[in-house]
């Protein structure tokens, strides 16, 4: 009866994991970061291997190059086989007799790598980049561990994401609403115009077309909702005032949103 051990043959490095804190404009229109990491490598001066250059590791004594050793136990139950790793060579099957001199014989060492990293347009906060082979090196003859970058976008100061919409707030004044104007409007790509109708009211949303963020896996991008907010003036002069007391005056409340709905509201009272 016997106990099987394997053999320790290649190991795939270790994951690396890294967060990235990115503007608004730069995670909706992509951009390209330098990130400085520190990793374990194969060492540059034994390229791995763990001897001094110009030697080889041996084949060791006592497995034999097997990196298992085998054991046999007699008892009243019978003969038992027992493998196990070798504790000479940790089950790879050589010994450095001639260390590398630089990393002491282990083949790996630290160094502080810069890595550019490309941000495509389109990702969103919480987003995460895979980069493979970038990670940890690995362990005799295994390849290297994949570096997974986690992004966080900053909140903007004025703009908000629905999806790849842009969303924005755009405040106007009461004349400005009730005359109807053309006004400049920021987005992603500078500014656009855009014509607000006579008579519009605070919460109305107007579509600017392909102003919103580019589609992460296809062609084409969002829009821009640009929501009106119509601001009261909290500070009048006196001349100012007045002209709205007059102008007050004259439109009464037929001229108000939803006039026809008021005054059906108002005969049931006044009945």
């Amino acid at each position: 009866m016997a106990a099987a051990a394997t053999r320790r043959g290649p190991q795939r490095g270790a994951d690396l994991y890294y967060s990235i804190t990115t503007s608004f404009e730069e995670a909706a229109l992509g951009c390209e970061k330098e990130i400085s990491i520190l990793r374990t490598e194969n060492c540059s001066n034994c390229q791995g291997v763990g001897s001094k250059p110009g030697s080889q590791p041996k084949r060791c004594p006592s497995c034999n190059g097997s990196g298992q050793v085998r054991r046999v136990h007699q008892s009243l139950f019978g003969r038992f086989t027992h493998t196990t790793t070798c504790e000479q060579c940790q089950g790879s099957g050589r010994i450095i007799a001639d260390p590398c001199p630089q990393c002491q014989g282990t083949g790996r060492e630290k160094y502080q790598r810069n890595i550019k990293v490309n941000i495509p347009a389109g990702v969103d906060n919480g987003a995460y980049i895979r980069l493979k082979g970038e990670g940890e090196a690995g362990v005799r003859g295994g390849s290297p561990g994949t570096l997974y970058i986690t992004l966080s976008v900053k909140e903007h100061e004025f703009f908000s994401r629905q999806n790849d919409d842009i969303l924005y707030e755009l405040p106007i004044n009461v004349v400005q609403a009730t005359l109807g104007t053309e006004v400049e409007v920021p987005t992603l790509n500078g500014k656009a115009k855009l014509k607000i109708p006579p008579g519009s009211q605070t919460g109305q949303v107007f579509r600017l077309k392909k102003q919103g963020v580019p589609h992460l896996h296809r062609n084409g991008r969002g829009d821009q909702l640009v929501t009106l907010f119509v601001a009261t003036p909290q500070s009048l002069t006196k001349k100012q005032r007045q002209l709205l007391q007059e102008l007050g005056d004259s439109l009464g409340p037929t001229n108000m949103p939803r006039a026809d709905k008021w005054k059906g509201f108002s005969r049931r009272f006044s009945a």
